[in-house]
């Protein structure tokens, strides 16, 4: 079980990235005051309102791929490489909130360990049939 503990905080980070993206988007529905369920409002409303909704799309393939990847590759490399996704996804919400455009470096910071999970425990899962 030990081996597992480093995903498991990576798992923990991500979920609480999650929640920040959450708390935000709930703040300026107050500040805003956008009434639910609506979510239509001024740009930067809406803009908070993306930001968590792409983290929690993003979030749904990150965590089982970085699981599968700590099964069927190491644990270590799966919590290394995660490790950039919480980071990614922080940057891409608070660049976010300034401006769409600003959102970018964050995304395409956080992409990539999804692939590589994916990817990797496809291979990794397929060369111990063998």
């Amino acid at each position: 079980m030990g081996e597992f503990v480093w995903p498991g905080i990576v798992s923990c980070l991500a979920l609480l990235i999650y929640y920040f993206t959450l708390f935000k988007a709930g703040m300026a529905r107050l500040r805003f005051k956008v009434p639910a369920p609506s979510h239509d409002g001024p740009e930067e409303y809406v803009r908070h309102v993306r930001a968590h909704q792409n983290t929690l799309e993003h979030l749904v393939l990150f965590l089982p791929g970085l699981w599968l990847f700590s099964f069927a590759v190491s644990p270590l490399w799966a919590a290394g490489l995660g490790m950039m996704w919480p980071i990614g996804r922080l940057g891409y919400a608070l660049g976010y909130y300034r401006g769409a455009e600003q959102r970018r470096l964050g995304l395409y910071f956080s992409m990539p360990p999804i692939y590589i999970f994916v990817l990797g425990s496809l291979i990794g899962f397929t060369v111990q049939l063998f």
